[in-house]
């Protein structure tokens, strides 16, 4: 039997390991730019042409390479940063598993020019699909200037499910923006086909953050700085009146690395609790510093997922220390006694004082104010009231406690002569919204039980619907039908709107901008992320528009649709619910109608658009089961 075991050739395994470190553009990016500032480099350039589909360069100006250097770098398991298996528990550098340049090298063709500083010449090596195609001396400034062309042409399924340009590049600008939120102190600038869509100097945290985000953002954060000798942990949290169901700005970073951590965030979400609504989030961005050889960053093959050896401990300071935060800056209500640093405050002499006397004070003790009814609305007056009075002391005759905490009042407490029946009320509604179990309004048709279901008889028993839901279902088909006819039916602002994004929102707004203009917004590019919300919707007037736009762009993030019927089924959805009745809203009897008549006009009146169930009927059987 011959044998079946074989070695794969260098070429294939590299497109294999590429396939763990680089899975798209964005990967190319973050690998050159954490070589780059590894590298010392003040200043990193990043041009990107159609996504990176096309071509991706990294210019710094950081040691650069020599010749020697510039060859070996890729090959795979070649790093400067390890010379032995304990450098990987004493880490301060980004990469450094030697496979990122080799496994970029294995799917495209990669230029690198590097010159090493004081040097007169500088290399230069081409590489396509692992195989050197030509290496040579030539004049250059001194850093690296890497350039990674057609990506993945060598692996033609693996380009075939990139996602759009807009998706491509925003992945792109999101692993930007965590490069950059990290590391203020280097000056960055990016480029779109010749568009520059972020130039930040070097500069303090504070001030890189609002770079990235907004200047706006600047109001809404609060320092957090705790030292101990575990873990030192500083940076900003939200402010909880910024707090909002999505979009919120949520950043871990451990000693200079982008992380992703559920059991801190969990940390910090509790320290909010009772100050947000529940299913809302707050903006953050904290910074641990820890020793190295205490966390492992080489669990993930992205190296985001970071496992620390003192969680519990570091959970708990973390949570102390936003709490303390909170307080420290009123963000939470508190009552604190502690008089240590007040002023010594002298306690009130009681002795008498020559020369001054109190203020004296008069009063007529038979005056009551109920007696008025003898008076005439016009001579209503405080020496009127005075004249009706009636004594107190009969007002109270006869009073009797019972208990300690129930009185009896005598019939008529008050002279007869005061006494007139009262106006003839109409008839109370059913409504009751302390009572249990009660079913709240009534028309000819239809129930409102509790603000939240409409109850109304049919043929084969009680239909009970949930109105969000049906509402939420009528809204849909009406925002679709508007996007599937251009009907641009948009209500003009009066005093428009601010919206800021983020360098890896904008795309995705881009992409979606014109289903948002069907829908009836109109927005104005007003430049460094900033846009104008000129107009909204017909439809939702009172609702706020930034937070509208906000969700919807957020949303197009996390469903990642590439198919525009999708992305238009997304956005009539997610205003749907925006713009949907709330639990609890008491409906008039011709609402109810209405909404019931709209309900059954619709094709598919059974279902929310996302599956949710809208009405249930109770069968007459059943109800009569019930009271058997």
């Amino acid at each position: 039997m011959s044998d079946v075991i074989r070695l794969l050739p260098d070429s294939v395994a590299n497109q294999i390991a590429a396939g763990e470190v680089i899975q798209r553009p964005a990967s190319v990016v973050k690998e050159l730019v954490e070589n780059a500032i590894d590298a010392g480099a003040h200043h990193i350039d990043v041009l990107i042409t159609d996504a990176g589909k096309t071509c991706i360069q990294v210019i710094d100006d950081g040691k650069g390479m020599s010749e020697t250097d510039a060859r070996l770098a890729f090959e795979r398991h070649a790093t400067s940063k390890i010379r032995q298996a304990a450098d990987l528990f004493a880490l301060h550098t980004m990469g450094f598993r030697g496979e990122a340049l080799a496994s970029i090298a294995a799917v495209a063709q990669v230029e690198l020019r590097t010159c090493q500083e004081g040097e007169q010449l500088g290399t230069r090596i081409c590489i396509s699909g692992s195989k050197v195609e030509s290496q040579e001396a030539v004049a250059c400034s001194h850093g690296s200037n890497f350039s990674v062309k057609n990506l993945f042409f060598n692996i033609p399924a693996r380009r075939k499910f990139l996602k759009s340009n807009q998706t491509e590049l925003s992945n792109i600008l999101t692993e930007f923006e965590r490069i950059a939120l990290v590391n203020p102190e280097v000056s960055f600038t990016l480029h779109h086909n010749d568009t520059e869509m972020l130039n930040l100097p070097a500069i303090q945290l504070r001030q890189r953050i609002m770079g990235v985000f907004g200047k706006k953002l600047n109001q809404d954060l609060l320092s957090l700085d705790i030292e101990t000798s575990m873990v030192k942990i500083h940076g900003f949290i939200g402010k909880p009146e910024t707090a909002r169901k999505k979009g919120a700005r949520q950043f871990f970073f451990v000693n200079g690395r982008y992380m992703r951590h559920p059991y801190f965030h969990k940390a910090v979400v509790d320290a909010y609790e009772n100050l947000i609504p529940v299913g809302e989030q707050v903006s953050y961005f904290i910074y641990f510093d820890v020793d190295p050889a205490n966390i492992d960053v080489n669990i993930h093959p992205t190296k985001t997922e970071i496992k620390f050896e003192n969680e519990q401990p570091i959970w708990q300071i973390l949570s102390a220390a936003v709490k303390e935060t909170l307080g420290r800056f009123n963000a939470v209500p508190s009552i604190d006694f502690d008089t240590e640093g007040m002023p010594d405050i002298p306690a009130f002499d009681a002795a008498p004082v020559s020369g001054v006397r109190p203020p004296s004070t008069s009063y007529d003790p038979s005056y009551n104010p109920f007696n008025v009814s003898s008076v005439p609305p016009s001579q209503y007056s405080p020496s009127s009231y005075q004249k009706q009075h009636v004594e107190w002391e009969p007002l109270f005759q006869g009073l009797e406690k019972k208990g300690s905490s129930s009185w009896d009042m005598p019939a008529s407490p008050i002279p007869d002569e005061t006494w007139s029946e009262p106006e003839q009320q109409p008839e109370p509604t059913l409504y009751d919204e302390h009572a249990e179990g009660a079913i709240a309004e009534k028309s000819a048709q239809h129930y409102q039980y509790k603000g939240s279901y409409i109850l109304t008889s049919v043929k084969s028993g009680l239909m009970i619907i949930d109105q969000q839901r049906a509402h939420i279902r009528i809204l849909y088909d009406q925002y679709m039908n508007q996007i599937a006819n251009r009907r641009n039916v948009s209500q003009r602002m009066l005093f428009p709107d601010m919206v800021h994004f983020s360098p890896a929102e904008i795309p995705v707004l881009e992409e979606i901008m014109d289903d948002l203009t069907a829908l009836g917004f109109e927005l104005s590019n007003l430049g460094g992320g900033s846009y104008a919300i000129n107009g909204i919707p017909a439809a939702i007037e009172g609702l706020n528009p930034e937070t509208l736009v906000t969700n919807m762009v957020q949303t197009a993030i996390e469903k990642g649709c590439k198919v525009k019927e999708e992305v238009q089924s997304m956005l009539a959805l997610s205003l749907a619910k925006t713009a949907a009745i709330v639990p609890g809203q008491v409906l008039t009897n011709e609402e109810m109608n209405n909404l019931v008549d709209e309900l059954f006009a619709v094709s598919t009146p059974n279902y929310t658009p996302d599956g949710k169930v809208v009405l249930s009927v109770l069968k007459e059987d059943d109800l009569e089961k019930l009271f058997k």
